[in-house]
């Protein structure tokens, strides 16, 4: 497609790659979010001051460790994350995981929509459908523009987020007390902390698994691992650390529903839609990647209309689809630990996007995936780690098992 400005059937070319600048924003746009707030919230009731600050720093260094090696593998080849997907599950077997991960993406888009539009509905007596629809358009047509409408929006959200609510919490702890008396604080009821790591790491896990989609345009693959670093550990550290600065001072984890009880009504409409946009945005253009893979269609078309699904149906979703979301990401870190496992075996084969070299589909892969799910909910540790370790390993073992003939071969040599 001579057009695509997304490139989602082909690698990015040298001449549309991006500085880690602009991609920083980008990213920290993506992992801006309102439910690592909720999951700091819960954290900040739940853990101490010192394991609460533990958690936070060992789960999202974990989870910038996970998404740097995604990030270089898509900046070393130019290519999404699920066209990399097609050198391990084959060019049909691919089309799992994109559905997974484009699936999520839509729901998890429907949500958004719906935790912007309720609480400023509740906040001002507006028409909270007006407001789904009239949010959910406006977020849909800025996808339509590719990364670069998601590096001017983060450009402009990624300061305003973090100046008005690092001030919201300012104001917040300064009215309880100080920082004294945040340390003071006894959690109400105490979480395991191997159950904490394992929230923090699981609250952005499944979007991390897209670094690719995102950073592939970075110049450099060293640009490429320290933006996933910024994004992950610094970016979604301080949105832990807005949630349990305002379940502490006030009992409401969203910086906006704190920012709202402080009576900063319009900062925290602007926050809260920042907020929610610049990573709706990132999960459109992500599903439509994913799509696109399946589908052979324009990527960008995809998005606009999975953006019109996905607004329609975001008060259902909001309603009824959570829980099945939580599901669906139960078996998507697998699936970068198998990403980054056959890169690790195979790279020479990296070296080209050869498409007759692909299989069409790679059982061994498939097999990992539910060897990942499985490791992760009933072995002991930290679930998300657990998975991606777990669809790895059985990765690594099956695969030269179950293709002795294309290990062979010279497509599977090691580099």
């Amino acid at each position: 497609m001579p057009d695509d400005k997304n490139y989602s059937h082909g690698p990015v070319p040298i001449s549309a790659r991006k500085g880690g600048l602009a991609l920083t924003f980008v990213m920290l746009g993506l992992t801006f979010f309102s439910a690592s707030m909720w999951t700091g919230g819960a954290l900040g009731t739940g853990l101490d001051f010192h394991d609460f600050f533990l958690a936070v720093l060992i789960g999202n260094l974990l989870l910038g460790i996970y998404t740097a090696f995604l990030g270089f593998i898509g900046s070393k080849t130019g290519l999404t994350t699920h066209l990399l997907a097609r050198y391990s599950f084959g060019i049909k077997g691919s089309w799992l995981p994109s559905f997974l991960l484009g699936g999520t993406q839509v729901g998890w888009f429907g949500v958004g929509v719906a935790m912007f539009a309720i609480p400023v509905g509740k906040a001002t007596g507006w028409d909270i459908n007006w407001l789904i629809g009239i949010s959910g358009v406006l977020m849909t047509v800025t996808v339509f523009f590719g990364i670069s409408a998601l590096t001017v929006l983060s450009i402009v959200a990624v300061p305003a987020i973090a100046i008005l609510g690092s001030y919201s919490v300012y104001l917040a702890i300064t009215d309880m007390g100080g920082m004294s008396a945040l340390q003071a604080v006894v959690p109400a009821k105490p979480i395991d902390f191997n159950l904490a790591l394992a929230m923090v790491v699981g609250s952005f896990v499944s979007a991390g698994t897209l670094t690719a989609d995102f950073v592939r345009f970075g110049r450099r693959p060293k640009i490429a691992v320290l933006v996933a670093i910024i994004a992950f550990f610094l970016g979604n550290s301080l949105m832990f650390i807005f949630g349990a600065a305002g379940a502490a001072s006030l009992g409401m984890a969203d910086i906006s529903d704190v920012m709202i009880a402080q009576g900063l009504l319009l900062p925290a409409i602007i926050v809260l839609g920042l907020n929610i946009w610049t990573t709706n945005d990132n999960a459109l253009y992500a599903s439509g990647l994913g799509f696109a893979n399946i589908t052979g269609l324009s990527s960008k078309t995809l998005s606009i209309v999975n953006g019109l699904v996905g607004t329609l149906c975001a008060l259902w979703l909001y309603n009824n689809f959570v829980g099945w979301l939580t599901f669906l990401s139960a078996a998507i870190p697998p699936i970068g630990g198998i990403i980054i496992t056959d890169y690790l075996m195979y790279r020479h084969r990296y070296e080209t996007f050869d498409r007759s070299k692909m299989r069409d589909v790679n059982i061994s892969a498939l097999i990992a995936v539910a060897a990942g799910v499985i490791a992760g909910n009933w072995l002991p540790g930290i679930v998300p780690v657990n998975a991606v370790l777990g669809g790895a390993l059985c990765y690594a073992i099956l695969n030269p098992l179950l293709n002795r003939r294309h290990t062979t071969d010279s497509e599977m040599t090691r580099a």
